[in-house]
């Protein structure tokens, strides 16, 4: 039986929905993980950074600009050593200036991706999946990268069908 894991990052307090930002307790990728895991069961791994992004959506949205403008890699808390154990990586993030947070492609330039099967889920209000999926394919070197979903962050809480879909034809 194959195993499946999930990487991700998720913004909680402010968020932008739809043109106004919103504080919410539970970031809109969240949800999204959540669903994926119980469709198909899935060993979670979160990307928490040692410095936190600010609490400010505005102030957050500079940082991450900042960040991918110099190619920073934020420092996390934990690193995950290794996916050897995993056929199915889903990588699940919300989209940032194109693609997935400075920090979560730090954790994923780590990590040997021989043989992985890599799927992109990425949250968003108006972007899709930017280039997330050509970044992955840079990235996970040796990774057979299937084809992503982008979610409305406006409609993630409400996205279990079309996710849990999707991500049982990527293990299907």
């Amino acid at each position: 039986m194959a195993k499946n894991l999930i990487i991700y990052y998720s913004r909680r307090g402010e968020n932008y929905f739809g043109g106004s930002i919103r504080n919410v307790a539970k970031g809109n990728t969240e949800y999204c993980v959540e669903f994926i895991q119980k469709a198909i069961g899935a060993d979670v791994f979160e990307i928490e950074t040692v410095k936190e992004y600010s609490k400010d959506y505005t102030t957050c949205t500079q940082e991450a600009q900042a960040e991918a403008r110099s190619g920073e890699r934020p420092a996390l808390k934990k690193y995950l050593e290794s996916v050897a154990d995993y056929d199915n990586i889903f990588v699940c993030g919300p989209c940032w200036w194109g693609t997935f947070p400075c920090a979560e492609l730090g954790q994923l330039e780590r990590l040997d991706w021989t043989g992985r099967n890599v799927f992109a889920l990425m949250t968003h209000e108006g972007s899709g999946l930017g280039h997330c999926e050509s970044d992955l394919r840079k990235i996970c070197k040796g990774a057979n990268v299937g084809r992503g979903l982008a979610v409305s962050g406006s409609s993630a809480q409400g996205s279990e069908s079309t996710v849990a879909a999707w991500a049982k034809k990527c293990v299907g």
